[in-house]
């Protein structure tokens, strides 16, 4: 094990689009000395769902830098000029761009960041006093499995979510029931199959079945999307709904007691896990295409059922054990495929609860978290724990927004630096939250 005689101002763990805009910001920044790690070779942003045709649900200017600073040489123009593609992007006429764009973006800006840092891995943390108090943070490199620990004086937890398997899915072999988070990898399998079932609703749920939908009479699968929603809901998405991924409501909804953000969080949901409408309305209009003629459609949509089990038939395939809550009534459903689309949780490395005894924790077990997206501590010390990850308890709905992502690091930033590199707006939209 290797110990590094430098001392870095900020460590980040994890290089999603949120620590990778602060990258790219910091490099801006003289006086300021990061470094990154990224367990993965290199930057990857949800490589399962990169389907060509979906789009970012996001316009191009809430890229990694632009909202902080628009003559950022990492911005989003910047990588349409210098790819020479500007007279095409001119043409497109378009705000949104596609999602495989955007991480052919973000890998762009990655490989210029001498502070990020791929193929190592964070597996431990410590907070030590000797003659400075400091993090000693563990890396251990992904090839040769060696070992270097490094010191800085400030840490940013950027480590994003993984998938949801509800437990009742898995006892089912992975290459048969498997999530969104893996339908490119799985796609040849899904071609060969004759038949297939999404579970879940939600943008996730609903690419993969419109993907499906596109191909399902030329590969001759049965196709079905079962949810226990009430229907294939649309995400809110009014100009004036779009301004609770806003700062102004971030800072009204921290100021809430806890058990309000809780219940107002939960009702919440079709502002970001509804499926956008222009995605609706493509499966709508492939069904239509498909019932010319009255075609045998071998597409079935199930609404108000949830699916309380999987189980591996004696012949081949799953039996799936549904229930309809408003009938109260159960039933059975048979698939060779499953795929689930039932969602992300925010992941807390291990080594985060080793500092169990240094951060505080609510009754729920989540850490809390200050208005500036730090740690809170159980001890003073100058030393920060700044977060992305895991605050929508605290931040609400808006915490995993990449429009958000920049006005967050500029917050980052103006506090670990103690001065106002970025000035922040204290109104930026045009109504009001607070009374």
């Amino acid at each position: 094990m290797d110990q590094q005689e430098k001392i870095y101002d900020l460590i980040g763990i994890g290089i999603g689009p949120f620590n990778l805009s602060l990258a790219a910001l910091l490099d801006e920044i003289d006086g300021v000395e990061p470094l990154f790690f990224e367990q993965k070779e290199g930057f990857d942003w949800h490589p399962g769902m990169l389907i060509e045709g979906t789009k970012m649900q996001v316009p191009f200017i809430a890229d990694l830098v632009t909202m902080a600073d628009p003559t950022n040489p990492y911005s989003f123009l910047n990588y349409i000029s210098k790819n020479e593609r500007m007279y095409q992007f001119y043409f497109l006429q378009r705000l949104d761009i596609p999602r495989r764009e955007y991480n052919d973006y973000c890998q762009w800006v990655a490989k210029q960041l001498d502070s990020c840092q791929f193929g190592q891995r964070v597996t431990n943390i410590r907070h030590y006093k000797d003659n400075k108090e400091l993090f000693e943070v563990e890396v251990t490199h992904m090839n040769s499995g060696e070992v270097e620990v490094y010191c800085t004086k400030h840490l940013v937890m950027g480590t994003g979510s993984v998938p949801v398997m509800p437990q009742s899915f898995r006892n089912a072999s992975s290459e048969d029931v498997f999530h969104t988070a893996d339908f490119l990898s799985n796609r040849d399998r899904c071609r060969k199959a004759d038949s297939i079932t999404v579970v879940g609703s939600g943008q996730s749920a609903a690419e993969a079945f419109r993907e499906l939908l596109r191909e399902q009479r030329d590969c001759g699968y049965q196709l079905d999307w079962i949810t226990r929603s009430a229907g294939f809901e649309s995400m809110e998405e009014s100009k004036l709904s779009l301004e609770h991924f806003s700062p102004d409501y971030v800072n009204y909804f921290y100021q809430l007691p806890q058990h309000q953000k809780d219940e107002i969080f939960a009702s919440q949901g079709l502002y970001y896990k509804g499926i956008s409408n222009h995605t609706i309305n493509d499966i709508y209009n492939l069904l239509y295409e498909y019932s010319v003629g009255r075609e045998e459609l071998n597409i079935g949509l199930q609404v108000l059922s949830e699916v309380k089990e999987i189980r591996p038939k004696v012949e081949g395939g799953y039996e799936l054990e549904c229930y309809h809550y408003q009938k109260g009534e159960t039933f059975t459903h048979h698939s060779d495929l499953v795929i689930a689309a039932t969602g992300y949780k925010p992941y807390v490395p291990d080594f985060v609860h080793h500092l169990e005894d240094f951060l505080e924790w609510d009754e729920k077990g989540r850490y809390k978290v200050t208005k500036d997206y730090r740690l809170v501590k159980t001890k003073e010390t100058a030393n920060e724990i700044y977060v992305h990850s895991g605050i929508s308890h605290t931040h609400g709905v808006g915490s995993t927004n990449l429009g958000l992502s920049i006005h967050r690091n500029k917050v980052i930033i103006n506090h670990l630096t103690g001065r106002e590199v970025f000035p922040i707006n204290e109104k930026n939209i045009f109504q009001s939250f607070n009374v």
